[in-house]
């Protein structure tokens, strides 16, 4: 049975880096191709708080000692890289979790 501040933060992961890969492959080439430079601004806002989510979401499962301080630091490094944040759940919980 997955904790509830694992779900939390799965669930996470894969919202901000859905929000990340649109930042990156549809808002940033809009502002680059077709001059909408508020496509930027507007997904760079929500991608903002998303990550900060994120963020909250890694602290709270160290905290409730679900995560260790190695488990969350390679998390916070692996959620600044395109994709790796749709494998938290192996990254954590290992190949056959």
């Amino acid at each position: 049975m997955i904790d509830k501040s694992l779900k939390q933060l799965f669930l996470a992961g894969h919202v901000e880096g859905v929000s990340y890969l649109l930042l990156l492959f549809v808002a940033m080439p809009l502002r680059e191709f077709a001059n909408m430079p508020k496509a930027v601004s507007l997904a760079g806002m929500i991608h903002g708080i998303l990550f900060v989510w994120l963020m909250y979401a890694i602290f709270i499962g160290y905290l409730n000692k679900k995560l260790s301080i190695k488990m969350s630091i390679l998390l916070l490094i692996a959620s600044c890289v395109p994709f790796a944040s749709f494998f938290f759940e192996r990254i954590v919980l290992g190949p056959k979790g």
